[in-house]
């Protein structure tokens, strides 16, 4: 798998795939595992299938960035992923941001 990254400073900025679910939840995972960066945002906004093994990776995501002294944040504008995130309280283990650009501002004003 080959998402479209793009990198601002120390913080990779990647866009999921149109569907992560238990098809992509591997690759999607040995992908984040390639990059060189530990201050990851995923971008949700391309995504229009997201399915349980899919937010499974992305807590599994966040808890191996997170053993590295990095983190996951999510980019979601998209009102049905916010919902998903919402309805499965994963808003409440993900930090979940309205822009890319918020999210990738908020890990330089971390301690």
């Amino acid at each position: 798998m080959n998402l479209p990254t793009e990198v601002f400073g120390d913080v990779a900025v990647v866009h999921a795939p149109d569907e992560l679910g238990s098809d992509q939840a591997g690759p999607f995972l040995s992908f984040l595992r390639g990059l060189t960066q530990t201050s990851v945002v995923l971008d949700l906004d391309g995504s229009e299938s997201l399915d349980s093994a899919g937010l499974a990776a992305l807590l599994d995501a966040q808890e191996r960035l997170q053993q590295s002294q990095g983190d996951l944040k999510i980019a979601a504008t998209n009102p049905l992923n916010r919902k998903i995130l919402e309805i499965t309280r994963l808003d409440r283990q993900l930090d979940v941001f309205e822009s890319v650009i918020d999210a990738v501002k908020s890990f330089r004003t971390r301690s």
